[in-house]
């Protein structure tokens, strides 16, 4: 996935439209790792406590899947970190 980031500029600068200087573009390529965690029914239920450790860590929910007697929790976060 690659995405913009803009610079902004002060309002009502320049004055004149041909001071203008179009802000810079620069091209952001993340690079995701996953993790899964799979618990068995019905203690297939993460705690808070263990939701607050993987935040920390920077990890971020992204699904559930409940499959038979598992649930399948599966997260996300930025590579390198």
């Amino acid at each position: 996935m690659t995405t913009s980031l803009e610079v902004p500029v002060p309002p009502g600068w320049p004055r004149t439209p041909e001071a203008r200087i179009d802000p810079p573009h620069v091209a952001v390529d993340f690079r995701w790792e996953y993790k899964e965690v799979v618990r068995v029914v019905p203690e297939g239920i993460i705690s808070e406590a263990e939701l607050n450790a993987l935040g920390a860590e920077r990890w971020e929910l992204v699904g559930i899947v409940p499959t038979g007697t598992r649930v399948h929790f599966y997260f996300k976060r930025e590579q390198g970190v």
